[in-house]
C-alpha cells in the first residue's frame, strides 16, 4: 500500500497543496457565480463580462459542452484530482488559510502603489475597460458589480495567464524542448505578461496605444507570474483580486485595474 508523500509541516508547504487552494478559493468561486447572475447580467451587460472567462467557455463550447458553470466546476475539478493523486490528507489547516488571505493582501499592497503612482502622472486616471465589461463604464457600475468583476478578474485571469498558459509553456520548453525548469517558468513568465497585457484595452482616443497601461499591464502580468511560481495558484488569484478591488472600490478614479 503506498504511501502519502511527506509534506513539511510548514505554512509555505501547506499552503500550496490542492486541498488548502480549493478551500480559500471556494467562497471566491461561490461570490462570483452569483454575484455575475445578480449584478452583471441583463441586455446591457450580457452574460459574459470576465474575458478569460469567456475564453475558457468558449473553449468547453467548441467540444461541444456550453454549461455557464463549466470554467469553476472544471477548476475545482482540477484541484481535487490533483489533491487525489498526491495521496494527501483530508485535513483543513483552518491557520493556513488565514495566513493565505493576509499574504494575499501583502502582495497586492506594491501592485497598488504602482498604479496610483501611473494614474497620478497621467491625465487618464480612470481605470480602463480592462476586465472586459462589454460597452460599460466600471464607474457606472454598482459597488456589488465591481466587486464581482474583481474576484472573477482574480480568478479566471490567473488560471488562463498564469496556471494554463505558464503551466503549457513551461511543458513545453522543459519536457519537450528538454530545457531547464527554470528556463521554462522564465519563458512562460514573459509570455504569459505579454499576452497578458494584449488582452487589456490598451487604446487612447484617437487611436494608438497607451505606452503606459502597457508598461503596467506587462509589469503587473510578470508580477502575478513571480508570485504564481513561488506561492501558488490559491495566493496569486487572491492577490489579484484584492489589488482589483481595492483599485475599483476605493481608487476607481486613481488606479488602473489588471
Amino acid at each position: 500500500m503506498s504511501k502519502r508523500a511527506s509534506i513539511p509541516n510548514t505554512y509555505a508547504a501547506w499552503s500550496g497543496r490542492p486541498l488548502h487552494v480549493l478551500i480559500f478559493l471556494a467562497p471566491l468561486l461561490a461570490l462570483y457565480e452569483a454575484g455575475s447572475v445578480l449584478y452583471l447580467s441583463g441586455p446591457a451587460l450580457g452574460a459574459e463580462t470576465i474575458g478569460a472567462r469567456g475564453i475558457l467557455g468558449s473553449f468547453f463550447h467548441a467540444f461541444g459542452v456550453a454549461s455557464l458553470h463549466l470554467p469553476p466546476l472544471a477548476l475545482v475539478a482540477v484541484l481535487l484530482t490533483w489533491h487525489v493523486l498526491l495521496k494527501d490528507a483530508w485535513r483543513v489547516r483552518w491557520g493556513v488559510l488565514a495566513g493565505m488571505a493576509a499574504e494575499s493582501l501583502v502582495w497586492a499592497i506594491p501592485l497598488l502603489v504602482l498604479g496610483i503612482f501611473l494614474s497620478m502622472r497621467s491625465p487618464q486616471s480612470a481605470p480602463p475597460g480592462a476586465l472586459a465589461l462589454q460597452g460599460s463604464s466600471l464607474a457606472e457600475l454598482s459597488w456589488q458589480a465591481r466587486l464581482t468583476v474583481s474576484i472573477g478578474a482574480g480568478i479566471y485571469e490567473e488560471l488562463l495567464f498564469r496556471l494554463i498558459l505558464i503551466g503549457g509553456v513551461h511543458f513545453a520548453v522543459v519536457d519537450i524542448l528538454r530545457f531547464h525548469s527554470s528556463v521554462g517558468y522564465v519563458v512562460g513568465a514573459i509570455v504569459s505578461a505579454v499576452l497578458f497585457a494584449l488582452s487589456h484595452n490598451l487604446g487612447v482616443p484617437g487611436g494608438g496605444i497607451d505606452l503606459r497601461l502597457l508598461a503596467f499591464y506587462t509589469a503587473a502580468g510578470l508580477y502575478f507570474a513571480t508570485i504564481f511560481v513561488s506561492r501558488g495558484f490559491g495566493i496569486v488569484v487572491a492577490a489579484h483580486a484584492m489589488y482589483d478591488a481595492i483599485a475599483l472600490l476605493i481608487f476607481l478614479q486613481g488606479s488602473p485595474s489588471s
